[in-house]
């Protein structure tokens, strides 16, 4: 299995921009494993980590007129909604579908496409539909020098992280509802998630060749990549699955095996265990010590 280096995502603490920096000298295992839903036939294909450093800076450019701000359809006293981005790896095979719903207040989100493609991929604008919980802006995201869908774990954070950080920049109002809005945002959220509460784990079979795995817990920057990486971290591949932002929570959906099949009862309980001790274990102040 390939090695390379490890990529960390994180925000500056004295920029309003985001960052993903290169960590040299560690090696991670390849940890997506390219396969369509329900598709058993098709080989597996290894992830190359990312081995450059990228920038993020949304803020390259004034705001449009038609980017995300609000166009002045609600008054200011409404009540916010709850803003949701969806990473979703599983209902196209060739792209990697982005979906962002924050109420019926997002434009065109020119800029944030631009700050995506700034990332080294393609956008294509796929559709655009309302429902009951607002409008709903649906991409199709592939990388410029393949052509091929995102595979990346730490690409994949970076992506999510530019959309965040677009809300936070051109609906201000959106950080009273996002994890990231406390540190990096206008309003911090009036509520925090108790994240031993909010942890909720799942793991079922999901055919003779892999199983299902749903995490639920309080959202905090790079939790993608440390979620993948604590799955691999006890030789479990990820295949495909959905990552998803509601709020000040993150869910994720990952279709994982073991050996080319589903996980059985006692590795279901060892990966249970280990994301859970991972994400409710405690944390120390350098000052304690």
């Amino acid at each position: 299995m390939a090695s390379a280096a490890n990529c960390l995502v994180y925000f500056s603490s004295n920029t309003n921009y985001l960052t993903v920096s290169e960590l040299k000298n560690h090696s991670l295992p390849a940890t997506f494993v390219s396969r369509p839903p329900n598709n058993n036939t098709l080989g597996k294909r290894s992830v190359r980590l990312l081995s450059s450093t990228t920038g993020i800076n949304p803020r390259a450019a004034a705001p449009s007129a038609t980017a995300v701000e609000n166009d002045g359809s609600f008054p200011d006293t409404d009540m916010v909604p709850t803003p949701k981005v969806i990473i979703d790896q599983d209902s196209d095979p060739d792209a990697t579908v982005v979906e962002i719903t924050f109420g019926d207040r997002l434009g065109a989100l020119l800029d944030t496409m631009n700050a995506l493609k700034s990332l080294g991929l393609n956008v294509t604008k796929a559709n655009v539909y309302l429902d009951s919980s607002g409008k709903h802006n649906k991409f199709c995201i592939t990388k410029a020098s393949t052509g091929r869908k995102v595979e990346e774990p730490e690409l994949l954070e970076a992506i999510r992280l530019t959309i965040i950080n677009n809300l936070l920049e051109f609906h201000p109002e959106s950080s009273s509802q996002l994890a990231m809005g406390a540190t990096f945002g206008a309003e911090p959220p009036k509520e925090t998630v108790d994240v031993d509460i909010a942890t909720h784990i799942r793991v079922h079979d999901d055919g003779p060749d892999r199983s299902l795995l749903y995490v639920e817990t309080a959202d905090h920057p790079g939790l993608l990549v440390e979620l993948v990486k604590t799955i691999t971290d006890i030789n479990v591949a990820v295949e495909s699955g959905e990552f998803d932002t509601e709020g000040l929570l993150a869910k994720a959906k990952f279709h994982v095996s073991y050996k080319g099949k589903a996980l059985i009862k006692p590795l279901q309980q060892v990966l249970a265990n280990s994301l859970r001790y991972y994400l409710r274990r405690p944390t120390t102040e350098e000052a304690s010590f």
